[in-house]
């Protein structure tokens, strides 16, 4: 990993720089199949998948049959395991709902607030070397509770034309309604368009490569909503003298063995740690079944040294990290003054793995940068605020003239009337 030590304010913009790529070609690509999912719809998706996947499934449309079939794929401990999960998940989302919001704010007016759930969800899962049914877990749950009457769930299949089982297993589990194998720009399309096999969608959740990313972000052009612009996965550690240094380099590899894009920076206050943290990158780097894939991530990250505690959270909280990890004799200090970060991780026994999968916090979180203005998911992400208000004579006569006045003073005269004539009609009552 790259070490600097005490960089000068004025280098933090390119210090913190993402190991992103530019669009520009990935876009002209995205919104070529758009056009063509627009027109032709699954015959487009069947060329695509064809193309990108190397498999031509007969049907993209998963069947109850192949649901069954993957859960007896799917081993005993792992099913106990996903439970702990899902339950754990729940939890934590379910205790985010809130009621009707309702307030006078003035005699005979009435306004309320209510949460309406997003009707038709669209989830995407990455296949791959990395098939994440956990994902499955972090976003039907939550729009179960929320109560999304429909979701639909794309994901790439394997040379086989199928999907990992234990996706097709926690889909089945957490009730998604329809799972179609089909992955990358073409499912983003299908589920913006709709086609014969794949239901339009309200709203798209899911990480994805940058292809994915674009995909999604074109798909808001269209009126489809999705949870937020994602890239590649990220940590950030902040640690001092009283971190082990080998729980933070695992936790680094962690998001390392992700994709060769994924980046990881370790912020300290000590030289040492970071010394017995590089060597423990080594050693440990060395047993990892996807050692190529972390070993090229680990280039395009850093270690770096601050002196004091102040110019750490505030490094911190300029690169805004997906994840962010504080294990601090300081740790007050950090948790009190981080503002952007998508997901945070307090104490050496508390590994990001465990939002990842099991302690009940969402892992679709906010990259490069935007955990500095988006949230990660929640449970908030499947729903909608409605506002309604009710208003009697008596407030009509309230507020009537105030409206009034407004309305002329921006030249709005036909809204001006629609509160004069009711006024008039009261005056005519007396």
């Amino acid at each position: 990993m790259n070490r600097i030590y005490n960089p000068e304010r004025t280098t933090w913009p390119e210090l913190l720089q993402r190991p992103t790529r530019t669009i520009g070609d990935i876009e002209a690509m995205v919104k070529e199949i758009f056009r063509e999912v627009k027109d032709k719809g699954d015959r487009a998706v069947l060329k695509y998948t064809s193309l990108f996947d190397g498999v031509s499934p007969g049907s993209m449309v998963v069947t109850p049959a192949e649901i069954e079939a993957a859960g007896g794929m799917v081993s005993g401990e792992l099913k106990e395991a996903i439970a702990l999960a899902r339950t754990n998940i729940e939890k934590f989302h379910a205790a985010q709902k809130t009621g009707r919001v309702t307030v006078t704010t003035t005699d005979g007016i009435t306004c309320w607030q209510e949460k309406k759930p997003i009707q038709k969800i669209g989830l995407y899962i990455p296949g791959g070397t990395a098939p994440l049914f956990s994902t499955v877990l972090m976003l039907a749950v939550p729009a179960a509770i929320a109560g999304c009457g429909e979701i639909v769930l794309c994901s790439p299949p394997d040379k086989q034309g199928n999907i990992h089982p234990a996706i097709l297993y926690t889909a089945g589990l957490c009730g998604v309604n329809r799972i179609l194998k089909v992955g990358g720009i073409q499912a983003v399309a299908g589920m913006t368009f709709g086609t014969e096999s794949i239901p339009q969608v309200y709203k798209i959740f899911g990480p994805g490569n940058q292809y994915v990313t674009v995909a999604k972000q074109l798909a808001t052009q269209y009126g489809v909503a999705i949870d937020m612009p994602a890239g590649p996965s990220e940590l950030l550690v902040l640690a001092d003298d009283s971190a082990d240094a080998g729980f933070v380099a695992s936790d680094l590899l962690s998001q390392a063995e992700h994709g060769k894009d994924s980046q990881v920076l370790l912020v300290s206050t000590s030289k040492d740690l970071i010394d017995a943290v590089e060597k423990e990158l080594e050693q440990q780097m060395e047993a990892l079944p996807r050692k190529d894939i972390a070993e090229a991530a680990i280039g395009n990250s850093k270690l770096i040294y601050v002196q004091d505690k102040e110019d750490a959270l505030e490094l911190v909280n300029s690169y805004g990290p997906e994840h962010l990890i504080i294990c601090s004799a300081e740790e007050g200090f950090y948790v009190e003054g981080i503002v952007n970060a998508g997901s945070v991780f307090i104490g050496n026994y508390t590994p990001e793995s465990a939002g990842d999968y099991a302690s009940g916090t969402n892992h679709t979180l906010p990259t490069n940068g935007y955990a500095r203005n988006y949230s990660g998911v929640n449970l908030d992400s499947f729903t909608k605020s409605v506002t309604f208000q009710k208003i009697t004579e008596e407030g009509i006569r309230h507020i009537g003239n105030a409206i009034e006045l407004m309305a002329d003073a921006e030249g709005l005269q036909a809204h001006k009337n629609a509160v004069t004539l009711r006024l008039n009609r009261l005056e005519n009552k007396k």
